[in-house]
């Protein structure tokens, strides 16, 4: 039985098509993935189910009998509540048969009266079978297991939410969203905040889960783990294709070589994605994974236009076999040991991922390599003339009065390249000729990042430094990222849980653990 239904359903904004006749059933137990570009509507279609948005015409019909839960990469709790009093508080009932448990207890240690004492059995029967039913014995496991799984400590869980950071407020909301077991659950974004132990176990979770569920996630490897059937915004219209990700990358190949060409880059970037879901199984030495790559590609008799434009772009980049070494570098926090003599060296084509839970301090890392903040013992050296661009602070100076097209022409590669090639790479990265033009302060979040993430690329520095870069993309450009970092003659470090794009770029991984330390190991 349908739980949601969305009949010819067309949305406009003005004179801009969202999408057109969509035709739409959401049945218990089914798990949707929704993906598309950045604008395809994918937010629209969340706002529609929940009532927040009218369809320009259609209807759409929600069983009233269903609780919708809704999470989104900008859910946040707020208020002097605790995480934990806000997560005991959607138990009320639970709360209050436990406090007149507790009454009838202390009642019937003193009482003498037979009739009495009968009237208070009977009753605390009554009140044993309620809690049976509501399965109120297990509340506080379950809120237990949902704030550890998600990261919280007893410190943190017993904090005020007010006094907690964004991404920590927004780990709260979706804790509150799953504690309260809605039947249909809209996921925007989940894994955003998540280290791999939580989206580790958040899959587990809608494993578990009986209800239905629609998700718009950039992480592949969770969408292919959760989705039993995905859908495409494409053209203005849902395209479906049963399965998750990795069914649909391969049934799309199939059905694009069958359409006329829509999207100049599209059908290159998804040959790549299949041969990299292809490639995932085999287990190489890290040591020539990369050189095995760039073989690969270079055997073949016609390359993607994709990789020749990239590897075009880089041709002319030179760069010494040693970048960067760490020397026993430690960092100390209000007393709290982050991390201890910590060693390695950044070597040309090393692709380090450095991994681990939140809070492990993988960020601090980072600031130690780009300068922001100078450990407490032991030296970051870089090698004499190698330069690092680092994508977060390359997001924050963008200026804003720049337009998208001279502020990429005009830094780096972008300097000596010709600006043909230059915009062809930023059309890869979903940029029209119009948004060519568009001044750098009137665009999206997502847009400014995928400047920033441009800017980066074609900085013509020795090492790329990236933070959790695929937070902030959709899958086209993410896929547009990993063939440039696969392709890029230097090095890359980055912070990432994307399973999918550590599999795909990784060589070395830098794993932090609270117990036993920080471990290097090659991929």
């Amino acid at each position: 039985m349908s739980v949601i239904r969305l009949e010819n359903v067309t949305k406009k904004y003005e004179d801009a098509m969202i999408f057109r006749d969509i035709y739409f059933r959401l049945s218990q137990g089914e798990r949707v993935g929704l993906i598309g570009r950045n604008g395809a509507g994918k937010s629209t279609v969340f706002k529609l189910i929940m009532g927040k948005d009218e369809p320009t015409s259609g209807k759409v019909e929600i069983d009233p009998q269903v609780k919708i839960g809704y999470f989104s990469q900008f859910s946040e709790l707020s208020g002097s509540l605790s995480v934990q009093q806000e997560l005991e508080m959607c138990f009320a009932e639970v709360a209050l048969i436990e406090r007149e448990l507790q009454e009838v207890g202390e009642k019937l240690s003193t009482v003498t009266d037979d009739s009495e004492m009968d009237k208070l059995l009977s009753r605390q029967a009554e009140l044993f079978e309620q809690m049976e039913h509501l399965d109120g014995w297990n509340v506080s496991v379950e809120i237990n297991t949902v704030l550890t799984k998600l990261g919280f400590n007893d410190n943190s869980r017993h904090q005020p939410v007010d006094e907690l950071s964004g991404g920590w407020r927004n780990r709260a909301a979706l804790a509150k969203m799953l504690i309260q077991m809605p039947d249909v659950v809209l996921l925007d974004e989940p894994t955003n905040y998540l280290d791999i132990e939580g989206i580790a176990w958040l899959e587990q979770w809608l494993f578990r889960f009986k209800g239905a569920m629609i998700l718009v996630s950039h992480d592949r490897q969770f969408i292919d783990k959760v989705v039993t059937r995905t859908i495409e915004i494409e053209n203005y219209h849902f395209q479906e294709y049963d399965g998750n990700y990795t069914d649909y990358v391969r049934k799309k190949k199939m059905r694009k070589k069958e359409l006329d060409r829509q999207f100049e880059w599209e059908e290159e970037l998804l040959l790549m994605e299949a041969e990299a879901i292809d490639s995932r199984g085999s287990k190489k030495s890290s040591k020539d994974r990369l050189s095995r790559k760039l073989a690969d590609n270079k055997k073949r008799i016609e390359p993607h236009p994709v990789e020749v434009l990239i590897t075009d772009i880089y041709e002319k980049l030179r760069f010494p076999d040693k970048l960067c070494e760490v020397k026993q570098i430690s960092q100390t926090y209000d007393g709290r040991q982050i991390f201890r003599d910590i060693s390695f060296d950044i070597q040309k084509e090393d692709r380090l991922v450095i991994a681990g839970p939140n809070g492990s301090g993988k960020s601090t890392l980072i600031k130690a390599l780009t300068g922001q903040e100078k450990p407490e013992a032991g030296e970051v050296v870089w090698e004499r003339g190698v330069s690092y661009a680092y994508f977060n602070r390359m997001w924050e100076e963008l200026d804003p009065k720049d337009s998208v097209s001279h502020a990429v022409n005009t830094y780096g590669l972008g300097l000596d390249a010709p600006r043909k090639k230059v915009n062809k790479f930023l059309s890869m990265l979903q940029f029209s000729e119009m948004d060519l033009s568009k001044m750098i302060g009137n665009l999206s979040g997502g847009q400014k990042a995928r400047v920033a993430l441009a800017k980066c690329l074609l900085s013509g520095a020795a090492v790329i430094i990236l933070d959790e870069p695929t937070n902030h993309l959709d899958l086209t450009s993410i896929q547009v990222m990993e063939q440039a970092l696969i392709h890029f003659p230097g090095a890359v470090i980055t912070v990432s849980h994307d399973r999918f794009f550590i599999d795909k770029i990784g060589t070395k991984m830098l794993t932090f653990d609270p117990e036993s330390g920080v471990t290097e190991q090659h991929l």
